[in-house]
């Protein structure tokens, strides 16, 4: 069961099967002084995680049932755009360079020291602050809206939909290079660095305009 550590304002999530490594991951963490919470399966921790709160997660590449890129793929259709820091063991780099592509913040390959692991979550929490000022910003966010072209917004809108570039491609009826390029300048425009954070800038644009305005004061 996951296990809630403690209540600071940044937390450290931890998603590990071995029960050896989320003990050591989460020491870790609780050394730096953050929150911690700590799970040994994907599973339970979607029931947990806060996207409001602004943080980071380690995880484990390859788990039991839902492993760390399906995982990753979830969080990044409903928008929640943590920093996620892979684990991964010998022979897993092809798949950790995937996680990347997606969007992952960075890799670690076992063993490591704690060190390297100290290092990597205080530049994603710092990663996740900059993130979450640029979303705070909606104003900004609907200007780089309308600042793409007509086939950019295309190109948006399958890209959050998580269609791959191929399938894009086929349905634009263009080639897969045209949409790499298309796609590069969207996130260049949105200012986004990666699939789930551009999900969550569209979603703090469409709430914006589903609750209204500010009343005036």
């Amino acid at each position: 069961m996951g296990r809630r550590l403690d209540q600071a304002l940044e937390v450290v999530y931890i998603v590990e099967d071995d029960d050896a490594a989320r003990a050591l991951f989460t020491t870790v963490a609780r050394s730096m002084g953050l929150g911690c919470e700590a799970f040994a399966s994907a599973a339970e921790f979607l029931l947990c995680c806060d996207a409001l709160r602004p943080g980071c997660l380690v995880l484990d590449l390859v788990m039991p049932d839902v492993g760390g890129l399906t995982l990753q793929r979830e969080l990044i259709l409903r928008g929640i755009t943590i920093p996620i820091i892979f684990v991964t063991g010998k022979g897993q780099v092809a798949t950790a360079v995937e996680a990347m592509r997606q969007g992952a913040f960075n890799f670690l390959e076992k063993p490591f020291p704690n060190e390297e692991l100290v290092e990597n979550i205080r530049r994603a929490i710092d990663l996740d602050h900059a993130h979450r000022r640029l979303l705070d910003r909606v104003d900004a966010i609907r200007e780089r809206l309308g600042s793409l072209t007509p086939r950019e917004h295309d190109v948006l809108n399958q890209v959050i939909s998580g269609r791959p570039n191929k399938i894009i491609a086929h349905d634009l009826n263009l080639s897969q290079r045209s949409i790499e390029m298309h796609r590069s300048r969207v996130m260049e425009k949105m200012g986004a660095s990666s699939v789930a954070q551009l999900v969550r800038m569209l979603m703090s644009v469409e709430s914006e305009r589903r609750e209204g305005p500010p009343p005036e004061r």
